[in-house]
């Protein structure tokens, strides 16, 4: 399966500086849009992605959450956790998991 958007995207997201704000937001916004279209392409791209991968995409997973509302996400984000835990305790990663999880639990309620 091909991934290339998804590491264009990251790829554009880790070069804008982190005091270009409005820069940064643009990009989560397609980083959005681009994780949320397809949530299983999404999952399968989380079983091959980097450490460093993986700590960009956390930057956006409550807003993939808040529109996929799919807990095979959340489990794809908790075992992509487990396999990179140094990123995820730099990055309070988990942090962001459990928001995720809390977004798609409201959202089944």
């Amino acid at each position: 399966m091909q991934f290339v958007e998804f590491y264009e995207i990251i790829k554009k997201r880790s070069s804008i500086e982190e005091e270009w704000y409005t820069e940064i937001e643009k990009c989560w916004e397609e980083m959005t849009g681009i994780f949320s279209a397809d949530v299983n392409k999404t999952i399968q791209f989380l079983d091959i992605c980097t450490a460093d991968e993986f700590s960009w995409l956390s930057e956006v997973v409550e807003d993939i959450a808040k529109r996929t509302h799919s807990k095979e996400f959340i489990t794809a984000l908790r075992k992509t956790a487990d396999k990179y835990p140094e990123e995820t305790k730099k990055y309070n990663i988990i942090d962001f998991i459990e928001s995720a999880e809390c977004i798609v639990s409201e959202d089944q309620e």
